[in-house]
């Protein structure tokens, strides 16, 4: 179905059973999310098959990001603030054709060693949840959920 050519996706309403739909989705992802992280040493886990393309872009794009302090928390209002969103629109659009559902509305952890819970988890596309959560694989953050999960085994 075509998008009608007078349509402002910014003014749109929103459809409270879509809506729904979407944050229900955002759920199972984050709760498969984590699921994996018990499973799997973040560290040694690929989100996509282009993590390595997508680590150096961030970090090309995003130097203040490169250390593992930097990345282990987030702020919300940098990344949405208007120059934040220029920058993370530019990095993301490159990835429209390659990564599925680039944009899809996704839950994001603040810091990484915050469990999901509704205080500790902010809503992004999915390319700054990949982005943030390969960059915090890759530092070897996220490596406390298995080892948690794993302590008395």
């Amino acid at each position: 179905m075509a998008t009608p050519k007078k349509f402002d996706a910014e003014n749109a309403d929103n459809l409270e059973d879509i809506e729904k739909q979407f944050a229900v989705k955002a759920v199972m992802q984050a709760q498969t999310y984590w699921n994996l992280l018990e499973k799997v040493k973040g560290s040694t886990l690929r989100l996509t098959g282009m993590d390595d393309e997508i680590y150096k872009h961030f970090m090309e794009e995003f130097p203040e990001y490169s250390t593992p302090e930097s990345v282990a928390s987030i702020n919300e209002d940098d990344m949405k603030s208007a120059k934040g969103k220029e920058r993370w629109r530019k990095f993301m659009n490159t990835y429209e054709k390659t990564v599925h559902d680039f944009n899809f509305g996704t839950l994001l952890r603040v810091g990484s060693k915050d469990e999901y819970q509704e205080h500790t988890t902010i809503f992004v596309p999915r390319m700054q949840f990949l982005a943030i959560e390969i960059s915090r694989n890759k530092h070897g953050l996220n490596d406390w959920i298995y080892e948690l999960e794993h302590k008395s085994t």
